[in-house]
């Protein structure tokens, strides 16, 4: 078994590693200090090609077709550079997987190649106030007339919608069915009953907010795939993306690690730097074997979703349930090994990194939510 990226994953490694070395960090005091969308990195990750990671070849991307363990590789790259960066590749990818899966020749033709090239932001519009982990109990609803749905429900916690030119949009056209009710609805944000009521103040920088709609009329060529089948695109979508919000923990957690490490090489302390210390090596120790069985989990998930495995959401769920729980953990001894400079604000980055590790254990899926899905993997396995 070879556990070894292949030359082109280690060049897209490598690459993205010095892009965010030469035009994401430079940017990360100004990010932090304004508390305002950083559409500079927007621009810069569009110029370096990432986007082109989520979308077909067909369409203007990289790959023949969207591969996971590319976008994973090229996340934790930009997870170590700022959060918003390695969100923004998820977030594209949000909005823009639906319609790789299901959208008709003509919205695919309209909108991918222009997701690929940076030129629009979508988003992907699930979570509702009342609907979170529970995310088949939606209530936004949009019911046929004529050529039109009419839409009316409230959205929270999606990112990029106030600065995207579309949104996918999850909502029941048969409210009767429960989930299988759900529908996968391609909105244009300028569509008339649509607004943005709130932006959404979170612990890291990114851009969140909550949307209302109100008799909202888009057409029904706009449906995504078949009148139902909207939650099957949306659990396909998260099965995609899942395991890099593990990659982008592990990006955390690696520059928490790499910030630790050099610190207590420097840092003297009863006649000698605190890395010779026992205590101080125990802990690095643990660290780095975190980090790496994080990373293997990340790597053997998205595999299994190139290769069409069958059990891809079991694994997709414990890369993303273990990852971003170890880096909580990692980056929380980070912050001890720094002692009193981990909680400085602005002078060291750790405590960025302990703002920024914190909502991935919540996104795309809590951790409660994957160890369900682990453990009933194997329940459903007993009962067969």
């Amino acid at each position: 078994m070879d556990f070894e990226l292949s030359p082109e994953e280690k060049k897209l490694q490598e690459e993205t590693r010095q892009f965010v070395d030469r035009e994401i960090r430079p940017l990360v005091p100004v990010i932090e200090k304004k508390k305002s969308y950083p559409i500079e990195i927007v621009k810069r990750l569009a110029r370096q090609g990432i986007y082109r990671l989520l979308i077909p070849k067909e369409y203007g991307g990289i790959y023949e077709t969207v591969r996971s363990l590319p976008i994973c590789v090229a996340r934790e790259e930009l997870g170590r550079g700022h959060n918003f960066a390695g969100a923004s590749i998820a977030t594209q990818g949000l909005g823009s997987y639906p319609l790789v899966l299901a959208g008709s020749a003509e919205i695919r033709e309209r909108y991918l190649p222009r997701v690929a090239s940076g030129e629009i932001v979508p988003a992907f519009a699930l979570t509702e106030p009342e609907a979170g982990s529970d995310a088949g109990s939606l209530q936004t609803k949009a019911l046929r007339e004529g050529d039109y749905y009419r839409i009316n429900g409230t959205k929270c916690f999606i990112s990029n919608a106030g600065i995207a030119q579309y949104i996918v949009l999850f909502a029941k056209t048969n409210p009767s069915l429960g989930a299988k009710g759900i529908s996968a609805i391609l909105v244009e944000t300028g569509a008339p009953g649509y607004e943005v009521t709130r932006q959404m103040e979170i612990l890291a920088i990114d851009v969140v907010n909550e949307l209302q709609f109100k008799d909202c009329l888009v057409p029904r060529a706009n449906l995504l795939g078949e009148e139902g089948k909207g939650f099957s695109v949306a659990m396909q979508t998260l099965d995609l993306l899942r395991c890099s919000v593990g990659a982008h923990a592990v990006g955390i957690a690696q520059e928490a690690f790499d910030l630790a490490l050099a610190y207590a090489k420097k840092r003297v302390q009863f006649g000698k730097p605190i890395a010779k210390h026992q205590a101080i090596q125990l802990k690095l120790a643990n660290m780095i074997v975190e980090i790496n069985c994080g990373r293997l989990l990340v790597y053997q998930a998205a595999l299994a979703k190139d290769t069409g495995q069958s059990d891809v959401t079991f694994k997709s769920s414990m890369a993303k349930y273990y990852a971003t729980e170890m880096a909580q953990r990692v980056v929380d001894q980070a912050v001890q090994i720094h002692g009193g400079y981990g909680v400085l604000v602005d002078d060291f980055p750790l405590e960025r990194l302990y703002r920024e590790v914190r909502a991935p254990r919540i996104y795309e899926g809590t951790s409660e939510i994957q160890q369900l899905i682990i453990a009933n993997h194997f329940v459903k396995e007993q009962k067969r």
